[in-house]
């Protein structure tokens, strides 16, 4: 699966992310809708990682997928 996937699907995907990074809010995913960049933007505030370590763990949720 792609981004672009993701992003067609962000309903559905939604869900998968919360499984994926708990502490993300309803309203980090409503803020987010869709663009990656906000995704690994949320991702660097709630788990304090790194520009480059929030964009390893997105790729690697995408392949996971």
């Amino acid at each position: 699966m792609n981004w672009d996937q993701v992003q067609g699907k962000w309903k559905e995907m939604k869900g998968r992310i919360r499984e994926e990074w708990g502490a993300l809010t309803d309203d980090d995913l409503a803020e987010a809708e869709g663009n990656r960049e906000q995704l690994e933007g949320k991702i660097q505030q709630r788990y304090g990682k790194t520009k480059e370590e929030a964009r390893k763990a997105v790729n690697d949720f995408i392949d996971k997928l």
